[in-house]
């Protein structure tokens, strides 16, 4: 069963990302976000015998660039992007978007991403109305 993702961001990304600009939002390579967007994340923590809980072996699975190319993410129906936290009746705090896939890399330092640090790179597409 595909999921939603849902994430609240700060004004600044919100209004790029509602222009068209910002098509990418960048998840920390960590616990939290590998466990939140990795399909089946322990199974690949037991074959790999990683911790899911220990953010330094999580990066360093995710260092490794085969990993990076063949690692399976939950595959989401779409991306509801919020501005903070608002009301569900605050159509114009949400955005709806296509999933266009995720993956593991560098992000554009122009949309908030520390140069040469490696994400969880969400990809979007079009708004969905």
């Amino acid at each position: 069963m595909k999921k939603i993702l849902t994430l609240p961001l700060k004004n600044q990304w919100f209004e790029m990302t509602k222009a068209g600009i910002k098509k990418e939002e960048y998840g920390e390579i960590n616990s939290y976000w590998f466990k939140r967007l990795v399909l089946d994340y322990k199974e690949v923590a037991d074959y790999y015998s990683i911790n899911p809980n220990d953010d330094s072996q999580i990066q360093g699975y995710c260092s490794v660039p085969f990993w990076r190319k063949t690692t399976a993410f939950i595959p989401f129906y779409y991306n509801l992007m919020l501005l903070d936290y608002p009301k569900l009746t605050d159509a114009e705090k949400i955005i709806k978007l296509e999933h266009k896939g995720i993956e593991i890399r560098t992000g554009n330092p122009e949309w908030g991403a520390e140069p040469n640090k490696l994400y969880f790179v969400i990809k979007h597409g079009k708004i969905i109305k």
